[in-house]
């Protein structure tokens, strides 16, 4: 038996730079994983692949990324046993920081160390490409510049510990709904970019921004008071996660991180989900 951590992500920046004659999009993001997760308990069996989701109402089928990675890795390496998977989910669905993608990027790592598959972190990466365009990331590493459609990953080292406060509103955002939502042109141009460089807070808080977070706005105009209670708690910077809804903010320290959250968790108007996390 195995326990892991499948942990969630947010974009620090997040900048969609064109639309692909294929129907993807270009993008350049810094991916930050940070102290939020969700938990996966992992037990060999004879046979068969059984997943199970406690208080959650997942389906437990081939339309779940875990039982899709799980099937997808052992085909690879001719594993013929199995494993019984549970999960207990405790990030947000459809919210924009990943842990769909986290789970299954768990579930490769998990199970290749689990069933002694012996298989590189580049053979993982390549299976998790197939299933989700953020899962290469989350076995590659804790922070990263991604590119591409976010399959070109490059290390971030010595970034700052980021202390945050996220709210989740109860409604869910469809990414591909936002992406289509999004008026870019279509184009085969080179588009040159620069890797901005991150010593401090401060330098990571004016490299904020979220090119998708306008169309999430005009869809859900509440998400700009979330923001605003953010920056009046005390946030150095504020915006939404990867395809939204979840809004974060950066604080100086833990401290003020805790003392947001408690005041956001009591004043805040409409159903939210208040969460206290760091980078990784």
């Amino acid at each position: 038996m195995l326990k892991a951590l499948a942990p969630a992500k947010v974009n620090l920046f997040l900048r969609v730079l064109r639309r692909r004659s294929d129907g993807y999009h270009d993008i350049f993001s810094l991916m930050q994983q940070i102290s939020l997760y969700d938990e996966l308990i992992f037990v060999q069996r004879p046979r068969g692949i059984v997943l199970t989701c406690p208080g959650s109402n997942l389906p437990v089928n081939q339309d779940n990324l875990i039982i899709r990675a799980a099937r997808s890795l052992f085909s690879y390496a001719g594993y013929t046993k199995g494993v019984s998977i549970t999960l207990f989910k405790k990030i947000p669905l459809a919210a924009g920081l990943g842990g769909g993608s986290s789970d299954a990027a768990t579930t490769l790592l998990t199970l290749n160390e689990l069933c002694l598959l012996g298989l590189k972190k580049s053979e993982l990466m390549k299976l998790g490409a197939k299933l989700g365009a953020d899962v290469p990331f989350f076995i590659f590493g804790n922070t990263a510049l991604a590119s591409g459609i976010g399959d070109k990953l490059k290390a971030v080292k010595n970034l700052p510990l980021i202390n945050m406060v996220l709210i989740k509103p109860s409604f869910s955002l469809s990414t591909k709904m936002v992406y289509e939502k999004l008026n870019l042109r279509l184009t085969k141009k080179a588009i040159n970019y620069s890797i901005p460089r991150f010593f401090e807070i401060g330098d990571i808080i004016r490299e904020m921004q979220n090119d998708l977070e306008a169309v999430s706005l005009q869809l859900h105009p509440e998400l700009a008071d979330i923001k605003e209670m953010l920056m009046q708690q005390g946030a150095l910077g504020a915006m939404m996660s990867g395809s939204g809804p979840t809004i974060f903010g950066i604080f100086t320290d833990e401290i003020s991180a805790k003392k947001a959250a408690a005041a956001l968790a009591k004043d805040i108007a409409y159903q939210c989900s208040v969460f206290i996390a760091n980078s990784l």
